[in-house]
């Protein structure tokens, strides 16, 4: 072999080797690239969750704010009280949390009796009396509600048949004409508020055959086309405080899995535990909010449990519920007033 014929083949190698680095740093360099793109591109499979689940008709909601409240009573001691220190006029009873309550969209209680024309037969009656127990409240009553914000009451309770059935339609009757609404005695209460989400409001009275099993087949209808499922059981032992017992834990549990999302209960008229279960929130008793019981400091106090409806498109409902607490406490002179300054 020449010198001149090795000199070619040197250079044909040489050639081939250097445009095969060539191509091959071509290759990477388009490799490099295309990586560059996808991650661009990629979105975290997180954030794939989280926008499948979106629900553009939360996007501007505004948060809607519920405060509730436990037992109202407007007789005996309290319509002494009113005569004596307010001048005859109920807004005396709420005058010192008036401000407060016109803060939230909405305030619910329980009322704890009828509101007739009737003349109480409570009055001066003594503890342990057949009559102590028999309510009436004064037709100003359910105007005295809708001024203060308690725009939303609970007629499921073993009170509100004092005045039987009568007493019954004339409550509707003034609350009607007060612009107050009410639930509990039939079918769920569905409320629209101003952003558009719907909020059922639904009653359970222990001392009403039937009622366990009618709640939990209000809780599944009102399910179905609500954004969120408030239950107000009206339940449990008396001056029980903390633990409800078991009894009452399982019916709450009953309650949830048909599809509640929150539960606030009355009826103890102290303010017992409260939970989570499956993720909601359970209260089992608000204690009184308006009432006369001065003979234990339980009694004498009360919870109020604020509640935010919040928009929330990365849940399935399109919504999240937050919480926070506030205490009261009544005095003798029959008003409702702060324990602690919010």
């Amino acid at each position: 072999m020449t010198f001149q014929n090795s000199k070619f083949i040197f250079l044909f190698f040489s050639l081939f080797f250097l445009s095969g680095c060539v191509q091959n740093v071509d290759l990477r360099h388009q490799a490099e690239e295309n990586k560059a793109r996808e991650q661009e591109n990629k979105t975290p499979v997180a954030e794939i969750e989280k926008s499948s689940v979106k629900n553009p008709e939360t996007e501007n909601k505004a948060p809607i704010k519920i405060l509730f409240v436990g037992d109202m009573m407007f007789d005996r001691h309290i319509r002494e009280a009113v005569q004596k220190y307010g001048g005859g006029d109920y807004s005396y009873i709420l005058e010192p949390v008036k401000e407060y309550l016109s803060q939230f969209d909405l305030v619910v209680g329980n009322l704890e009796g009828p509101i007739t024309n009737k003349e109480s037969v409570s009055v001066n009656t003594k503890m342990g009396e057949g009559k102590n127990f028999v309510f009436t409240f004064d037709p100003s009553v359910a105007k005295v509600l809708a001024e203060n914000n308690i725009k939303m009451v609970n007629l499921g309770n073993n009170h509100i048949l004092n005045q039987g059935k009568g007493g019954v339609e004339q409550t509707k009757k003034y609350l009607d004409e007060a612009g107050v609404k009410y639930f509990g005695d039939a079918d769920y209460l569905e409320t629209k508020f101003p952003n558009g989400s719907l909020v059922s409001f639904i009653g359970y009275n222990y001392s009403e055959s039937g009622s366990e099993e009618k709640a939990i087949e209000e809780i599944k209808k009102a399910k179905q086309q609500s954004d969120v499922v408030i239950v107000c059981p009206h339940w449990g032992t008396e001056y029980k405080v903390g633990d409800p017992g078991e009894s009452i834990r399982s019916l709450a549990h009953r309650f949830i899995e048909a599809g509640a999302d929150v539960i606030i209960g009355t009826h103890p008229h102290v303010i017992q535990m409260n939970e989570e279960y499956k993720g909601k929130k359970i209260y089992y008793s608000l204690g009184n909010f308006v009432f006369d019981q001065y003979f234990q400091s339980e009694t004498m106090e009360g919870l109020g449990v604020e509640m935010t409806i919040k928009p929330d498109s990365s849940t399935l409902l399109g919504t999240s519920l937050e919480y926070k607490e506030i205490n009261f406490k009544m005095t003798k002179k029959g008003q409702t007033v702060f324990k602690v300054e919010p």
